[in-house]
C-alpha cells in the first residue's frame, strides 16, 4: 500500500470501490421492488408489511455484535465477503423461481429479506475491518468518503433505476437485478490482489470477545460519547423521516410531484459532500470536521420549521434543508468512520464498528416509531422543532469527544514481568510461565488479551536473536 498513490489510481480501492457501489444500487431496487412485489402481487396485508420492514432491522440486533467479534478474529476477511455476496445472489434469486413456479408467498419474501440482511450486516463488518489493509491509514478518511460517495450515487440513481426496470419487467424478475448486483460483487473482490495485513488479537471465545466490545465502548468516555452523538442524531432525524412526507404535504402544501425531487436533494448534497470531505479533513482535520457538522444539524431542522405554509419561500427553504443535510449527513459519517479506524483500539476496531452500527440501527427503529407516536400528540411542525432541539443534544458530545486530548486511546495495556524468559518456557516446553500483573500472579494462559500479546512479543524477539546462556 503507497501513501503517495491516490486512491482513484489504486487497483485494489478501485475494484473494491466498484464492488461496494453496484452493491449498494442493487439494494436501492431491492428496497423498491421487495414491498412492490408483496403488496401488488401477494396482497400483503398491513401486518405482513409490517413483519417486512421489521425483518430488515432484525439481523443489525440478531447477529451485528457477533459479526464484529467475527471480523476481529480473522487474518483475511475477504473469504468471508465474498462468500456473503454468493449467499445474498442466491437468496435473492430464489423469488423470481419461486414466481415463475408458483410458489411465492409473502413469507418466503421475509425469509429471503432476513437471510440477505443478516450477510449484509457480516460483509459490513468484515469490510470495515477489511479497509484498514486496502487503504493506507493516510488515506482512510479519503477511503470513507469514497464510500459514502457510493452511497448517495446509489440513493440518487437506484430509485430510478428500480423504476426502470419495473416499467419492463414484473417486480419479482426485476429482483434479479440485486442477484446480479451481488455476483458482479463478489466477482470484483475476487481480484483484489493486496495482502491482507490484519492482525488478529488472541481469542477468548465468542462471546467473550463480544463482551469485551461492549466493555470498551462502554469504559472508554470518547467513545462513549461519538456513539452518544451518534445515537441523537439518527434518532431525531428519523423522527422527522417518519413525518415528512405528511409535513411536506399537509403542513406545507409541497406537491407530490415535486416531494421527488426535492427529496432526490440529499443524495445531490451527499454526492458534493464526498468530493470535498478529504481535502477539508485533511486541512482541518476529522475531528475538528465532525465537531462543525454537528454543530451546523440543527440548522437542517429550523430550515423546515421556519418554513411558510406555502409558496417560493417554501420550496427553497426546504430545497436548502434537504442539501444541507445531505451535505452534513456525508461529512459527519466519514468522520465518524475514520475516527473510529484510526483512533479504535486496534484489536476491538471491528467491535467497536458493530457496537456503533447497532445502537445506531436500534435508534433508527426508535425514533421511526416515536415519530409515529408524536405525529398525532405535539402537531407536525413541533415535532420538526423538537428534532432541530434534540440533535442540538449531540454538539456537546461531539465537542467533549474530538477535543484535543479525547479523541478515543488504546486501553492501557498491563505490566507484564516475565520472571522466567528462557526460550524452551516461552515455547511451552515447561510448565505455563508465571507473571505478575496488577492483579496478582497468575499463568501466562490467564493473563487478559493484551497481556499475553506482550509474552508473545518476548517469544519474536528471543527467537530472532541468539539465546543467551542465565547464570
Amino acid at each position: 500500500m503507497s501513501t503517495d498513490i491516490p486512491l482513484r489510481q489504486q487497483r485494489d480501492y478501485r475494484l473494491l470501490w466498484s464492488a461496494r457501489t453496484i452493491s449498494f444500487f442493487g439494494a436501492e431496487v431491492s428496497r423498491v421492488a421487495v414491498p412492490v412485489t408483496a403488496v401488488t402481487l401477494l396482497q400483503a396485508d398491513s401486518f405482513d408489511m409490517g413483519v417486512l420492514t421489521a425483518a430488515a432491522s432484525l439481523p443489525y440486533f440478531a447477529v451485528g455484535l457477533h459479526a464484529g467479534a467475527v471480523a476481529d478474529r480473522l487474518a483475511r476477511h475477504r473469504p468471508l465477503m465474498i462468500a456473503c455476496d454468493l449467499l445474498s445472489a442466491a437468496a435473492v434469486v430464489t423469488v423470481p423461481l419461486a414466481w415463475a413456479a408458483d410458489v411465492l408467498t409473502v413469507w418466503w419474501l421475509i425469509v429471503v429479506v432476513l437471510m440477505v440482511g443478516a450477510c449484509g450486516v457480516v460483509f459490513r463488518a468484515a469490510g470495515f475491518v477489511h479497509l484498514t489493509s486496502v487503504v493506507p491509514p493516510t488515506r482512510r478518511t479519503e477511503a470513507v468518503a469514497g464510500m459514502q460517495v457510493a452511497l448517495s450515487l446509489a440513493a440518487v440513481g437506484g430509485p430510478a433505476l428500480a423504476g426502470l426496470l419495473l416499467a419492463f419487467l414484473s417486480p419479482p424478475f426485476a429482483l434479479s437485478a440485486e442477484a446480479l448486483a451481488f455476483f458482479i460483487s463478489a466477482c470484483l473482490l475476487r481480484l483484489l490482489r493486496g495482502a491482507e495485513r490484519h492482525r488478529p488479537g488472541i481469542s477468548q471465545g465468542l462471546w467473550r470477545d463480544t463482551a469485551e466490545g461492549l466493555r470498551v465502548s462502554a469504559e472508554d468516555r470518547a467513545l462513549r460519547r461519538l456513539i452518544g452523538c451518534t445515537v441523537t442524531l439518527n434518532f431525531f432525524s428519523t423522527v422527522y423521516l417518519a413525518i415528512q412526507v405528511l409535513y411536506l404535504t399537509r403542513e406545507l402544501t409541497v406537491p407530490g410531484a415535486l416531494i421527488g425531487v426535492l427529496t432526490a436533494g440529499f443524495g445531490v448534497g451527499g454526492l458534493a459532500a464526498g468530493g470535498m470531505t478529504s481535502r477539508v479533513a485533511r486541512r482541518l482535520g476529522e475531528r475538528r470536521l465532525l465537531r462543525y457538522a454537528v454543530s451546523a444539524m440543527p440548522a437542517e431542522f429550523a430550515l423546515l420549521a421556519l418554513a411558510p405554509h406555502t409558496g417560493g419561500a417554501t420550496t427553497v427553504l426546504v430545497a436548502a434543508s434537504t442539501l444541507l443535510g445531505g451535505v452534513l449527513g456525508v461529512l459527519i459519517a466519514t468522520c465518524l468512520g475514520a475516527v473510529l479506524l484510526n483512533d479504535s483500539p486496534k484489536h476491538v476496531v471491528g467491535r467497536v464498528n458493530a457496537v456503533v452500527t447497532c445502537v445506531t440501527q436500534g435508534a433508527i427503529t426508535l425514533g421511526g416509531l416515536a415519530g409515529g407516536l408524536l405525529g398525532g400528540i405535539l402537531g407536525l411542525r413541533a415535532i420538526v422543532w423538537l428534532c432541530a432541539a434534540g440533535v442540538a443534544v449531540a454538539i456537546p458530545l461531539a465537542r467533549a469527544a474530538t477535543r484535543p486530548g479525547g479523541c478515543p486511546t488504546p486501553a492501557p495495556t498491563r505490566n507484564v514481568v516475565v520472571r522466567r524468559t528462557r526460550l524452551g518456557e516461552l515455547r511451552g516446553r515447561t510448565p505455563p510461565v508465571k507473571a505478575r500483573t496488577r492483579h496478582g500472579t497468575g499463568t501466562a494462559q490467564s493473563l487478559h488479551a493484551e497481556g499475553t500479546r506482550v509474552v508473545g512479543d518476548e517469544l519474536e524477539r528471543l527467537t530472532s536473536s541468539p539465546p543467551r546462556r542465565h547464570t
